[in-house]
């Protein structure tokens, strides 16, 4: 029985066993399901949530994509309407010159009709002219029954007898006229010769000296604390410089009368001797009165030389202090006859007045002898004075207002005018070159010869009067010289400005060398 029990109980055991084991297999397999289905659904949880983060992806590169690709487009619309705004702009040019050409064709096809018009006028006009000629000679050869060798040679011998006692009476008295004035013009000759090598330009315009007995004149022309000289420049306005230079005294001044005044004033000091502030007012005011004097008689010896009429006592005291006056160290007064006389025979030669002609070129200048008292151009300053002293004549003022082209040349006599200043300025010799324009003008010409083929060394000698041209004379013979010479000669015309003439001298040398041994 135990042993049943035994058996009994192990097959109760196994068979709980048994089931014991289907239920704990049962209940893991449904937790496997359970676990298989979490995992399916976080699968399927995850692979949503993959599918939305790449869907959202895939948004936002489209998005990207798609707003590049719009600034893309905008760009390249922006471009369209820049390119479209220039061709506009383009098209608009190009129709305003299609407009002015046209005009322009048709002003120059207006022009060239008149012209052929004029053309076809002026041939017509000639032919009748000639035709009116024509008939005119043969008119006249027939009156007269003589051909046209014949009317000629009578005409000839007529004007050689009428001229022949004519021209030795003219001759006759340009001898005599040259010998009086022979001496006076070899003066004028030596004095220009001597003024065109003076150096010290500024000092002879605006600097005198005074000669002194001795050096003790000095401090008598001092005085007790300076009291003479102070006295002396307070009378007559200028400098008066006493330093160690022996022998002189210098008076110094930019108005050319107060200077000479007080040059004259203290010559007359030191040849009288008494110096003091007195004596110095009394011989100072003298000499004023006297230099007025010679100031009138001045003015009135150029308009008596000029034969211009009557003119205002004031005007002819301007044309004396012109004497005083220098202009690139020209005289005033003299470069005013010289026009005068210049504007005088060309306006005759034209058939002018040359009284008039001359009258215009001798008050030209006026204003320069007041331009350092009154504001503005010497020309303007001329013009007021002249009105002012009773100058009526429209081509007088004109002349002075205008011969430098400052206004608008209304008047024939201005342009004579304009021309005579500049003859009388540009002559040789008659104004003097600064330093640094002289050796501009010896640079130039050594620089255009230099340009030559041929050429080896250029000098400009004689102050710029004549250049010396060194040629190579392997590369140049004696006639390619001779042409060399010429064309420097007309280079020089055409390109440079010059007074006077130059001379070029081309040197051509051929050495033969040979030692002996």
């Amino acid at each position: 029985m135990e042993a049943l029990y035994y058996v009994i109980a192990g097959v109760v055991g196994l068979g709980l066993g048994f089931i014991a084991a289907r239920v704990q297999d049962r209940m893991r397999r449904n937790s496997a399901q359970q676990d298989a289905a979490k995992i399916l659904d976080q699968a399927r949880i995850d692979a949503d949530n993959f599918r939305r983060e790449a869907e959202l992806k895939a948004k936002d590169e489209m998005l990207k994509r798609r707003e590049e690709f719009d600034n893309d487009m905008n760009k390249a619309r922006n471009e369209l309407r820049e390119q479209e705004r220039r061709l506009e702009k383009r098209e608009e040019s190009l129709e305003q010159k299609h407009q002015l050409v046209l005009k322009k064709d048709r002003a120059l096809e207006h022009t060239s009709k008149k012209l052929a018009d004029k053309r076809e006028a002026l041939a017509k006009r000639s032919k009748e002219l000639e035709e009116t000629i024509a008939k005119q000679t043969e008119e006249l050869h027939r009156i007269s029954t003589l051909n046209r060798e014949q009317a000629e040679q009578l005409l000839l011998s007529r004007l050689e007898a009428q001229l022949a006692t004519e021209f030795g009476q003219r001759v006759q008295k340009h001898e005599e006229r040259i010998k009086s004035t022979a001496e006076e013009k070899a003066r004028e000759i030596v004095a220009t010769a001597i003024q065109r090598y003076a150096a010290g330009h500024t000092a002879d315009t605006t600097v005198s000296t005074v000669d002194i007995p001795n050096d003790d004149m000095k401090g008598r022309i001092i005085g007790r604390e300076g009291r003479n000289i102070r006295t002396f420049e307070k009378a007559t306005g200028v400098d008066v410089i006493v330093d160690d230079t022996p022998g002189v005294v210098v008076v110094s001044a930019f108005d050319n009368v107060r200077r000479e005044t007080a040059k004259l004033a203290l010559t007359k000091l030191i040849q009288d001797g008494r110096i003091h502030p007195t004596r110095i007012e009394e011989i100072v005011n003298e000499t004023k009165e006297e230099m007025e004097r010679h100031i009138m008689e001045v003015g009135k010896q150029a308009v008596l030389e000029a034969n211009v009429g009557h003119v205002h006592e004031k005007l002819i005291q301007l044309l004396g202090r012109l004497k005083f006056r220098t202009s690139y160290s020209q005289n005033v007064l003299m470069h005013s006859l010289e026009v005068a006389h210049l504007c005088g025979l060309m306006a005759e030669e034209i058939g002018l007045d040359g009284k008039l002609a001359r009258r215009c070129g001798l008050l030209h200048d006026i204003g320069k002898a007041a331009d350092h008292e009154m504001e503005g151009g010497h020309p303007q300053i001329g013009a007021e004075l002249a009105k002012r002293y009773g100058e009526s004549r429209p081509e007088v003022l004109h002349a002075i207002l205008g011969h430098h082209d400052d206004i608008r040349v209304d008047h024939i006599y201005t342009v004579l005018v304009a021309s005579a200043d500049a003859i009388s300025a540009s002559r040789p010799g008659a104004r003097r070159e600064t330093l640094e324009k002289y050796i501009k003008r010896l640079e130039e010409l050594e620089a255009l010869a230099s340009g030559f083929p041929g050429i080896e060394q250029v000098f400009a000698i004689q102050a710029g009067r004549e250049i010396r041209v060194i040629a190579n004379s392997e590369r140049i013979n004696d006639a390619e010289a001779q042409k060399t010479a010429r064309d420097i000669a007309r280079a020089i015309e055409e390109q440079l400005n010059y007074p006077g003439e130059i001379k070029v001298t081309v040197v051509r040398e051929t050495r033969a060398v040979e030692f002996a041994r």
